[in-house]
């Protein structure tokens, strides 16, 4: 079965920040949602396991399989320099813990505030703004 990556030629949009959503396997239909959304997502998330072990890390890939328990993401854990993977079916939450580094960082957005600042009469300059507040 293909891995699946992150695609470059995904539709850009302006979305909200999901930094602290929260899905729990109480509701799988969220959960599997919440998994989707944090395949793309540009921040750390913190998965809770059945057993109560926590990992935080990066979702890097995943794998959808015909059931949860063939069905799996793979994540570079923030403590580690091990890749770890987990089976959805031992998923008990996942939260959304980080920082989206790229919430509100589109180029439509950049645009936007490059002619706000030119406008005020503010230096506006070509060069990225920091990843880090």
């Amino acid at each position: 079965m293909p891995q699946e990556t992150k695609s470059k030629d995904a539709p850009q949009q302006e979305a909200t920040s999901l930094q602290g959503l929260i899905a729990s396997a109480d509701d799988e239909q969220a959960l599997l949602g919440a998994l989707e959304n944090a395949f793309d997502y540009r921040g750390d998330v913190t998965i809770e396991q059945t057993d109560g072990e926590r990992i935080e890390g990066y979702i890097f890939d995943r794998v959808r399989g015909r059931s949860l328990q063939d069905s799996f993401v793979r994540i570079l854990p923030k403590d580690s320099d091990e890749r770890a993977t987990v089976a959805f079916s031992t998923i008990a939450k996942l939260e959304f813990t980080g920082k989206d580094t790229a919430a509100g960082k589109s180029f439509d957005a950049w645009v936007q505030r490059y002619i706000e600042r030119k406008l005020a009469g503010k230096e506006a300059s070509i060069a990225s703004e920091p990843l880090e507040d």
